[in-house]
């Protein structure tokens, strides 16, 4: 009974222990419950955050910020989001790259 008792303590340890730490910022779920594919104009888009696939949501979720205030949720498999992303993407890496000191020889 000792040994049972014991294993069940160290496989409750090592499952803790392996778990990522959950804090406010940490969302164990998908925030897209329905992703829309109707196209937004650009002059109405605010911000796009971009949330990779993880342990948290089985899918890549992109969330349009709308000048109203608004968010919505798109549907990453549609070609106008596709290159939303990629766009957004790019622009990322050219501001690291240009924010990097220049190495002189």
């Amino acid at each position: 009974m000792k040994l049972c008792v014991s294993f069940i303590v160290v496989a409750l340890f090592v499952v803790i222990q392996g778990m990522p730490p959950i804090n406010r910022d940490y969302n164990t779920h998908c925030q897209c419950l329905r992703a829309e594919s109707r196209i937004i104009p650009p002059d109405s888009l605010r911000s796009i955050k971009i949330l990779p696939e993880g342990p948290h949501c089985p899918e890549k979720e992109v969330i349009a910020g709308l000048t109203t205030g608004e968010k919505v949720c798109l549907n990453p498999r549609s070609a106008w989001v596709k290159k939303l992303v990629q766009f957004v993407l790019e622009k990322q890496l050219r501001q690291q790259v240009e924010g990097r000191p220049k190495n002189r020889a």
